[in-house]
């Protein structure tokens, strides 16, 4: 029997609101406590904001351990929501867990996430897989390829990186990134900075600063299965340095990192 695939499963509430049923099997903990322990949560995507999270039945969720909150974080999700702090081995974390007022999504909760809002629960995992910043979008894709493509990167007319053998990383959303091998960066030009980012798709990426622009350019030395390809290879923000690609001068992109990056 042949089969085709069906279309996005999205939902749209009065709010605003989309929302789609996932199959996986998705817990969050806080420390060694399982709060959410899930195989039938639903993604929830705000207006304006391009990354889902999580709400799960109030079954699969451990509401022993939440209070109604003292201080309720009012307008900082969409509509009207019941805010609780959670309790966990004598530590209250206020407004961790919200309700959304969408009636296709009464009965769910939803909890923030600590390396995406500095609070929540800390560590989530789909299947057996620990996952971070927050849920992976599955109308998303990254594919990471190798190229023969010849990139050169300047920064402020100083040519720092040039190639042939690139990694070309496509993100759904984003520009092309062009990772380029160590050895074809001058990494004399590089100094090392202690900042980090941590991403649901790639990992844990450290960062450069050059030519007094900071934080311009990461290198994820551990990344994930999926994009194993990128591993200790150096990329640019196409949003602050000059990119050319076979001859061909790349325009800067504008994207969410252009006011982050100069």
């Amino acid at each position: 029997m042949t089969t085709f695939p069906t279309a996005r499963n999205v939902r749209t509430t009065p709010e605003g609101l989309l929302w789609e049923p996932s199959e996986r099997w998705v817990r969050g903990r806080k420390g060694d406590v399982t709060v959410v322990d899930s195989r039938h949560p639903v993604l929830v995507w705000e207006p304006d904001v391009p990354v889902p999270l999580y709400a799960f039945p109030r079954a699969d969720v451990r509401e022993d351990l939440l209070r109604p909150a003292k201080n309720p974080r009012t307008g900082s999700h969409t509509g009207s929501q019941i805010f609780y702090d959670l309790e966990v081995d004598g530590e209250t974390v206020e407004n961790a867990a919200w309700t959304f007022p969408a009636a296709d999504l009464a009965g769910h909760i939803a909890f923030a996430w600590f390396r995406r809002w500095g609070t929540g629960l800390d560590h989530w995992y789909e299947e057996e897989e620990e996952i971070f910043v927050h849920p992976r979008d599955p109308h998303k894709r990254v594919d990471a390829m190798p190229s023969s493509r010849h990139v050169r990167v300047e920064v402020d007319g100083t040519v720092v990186a040039d190639t042939h053998r690139p990694v070309l990383l496509f993100e759904t959303g984003l520009p092309t990134r062009y990772y380029i091998p160590r050895e074809d960066v001058r990494l004399d030009l590089l100094e090392a900075t202690d900042h980090h980012s941590q991403c649901p798709y790639k990992g844990t990426a450290e960062y450069w600063s050059t030519g007094g622009h900071a934080n311009i350019v990461w290198s994820y030395p551990d990344p994930l299965p999926a994009v194993g390809v990128i591993k200790g290879m150096l990329a640019f923000y196409n949003e602050a340095v000059d990119i050319t690609v076979d001859g061909e001068r790349q325009e800067r992109p504008v994207t969410f990192f252009t006011g982050t990056v100069k």
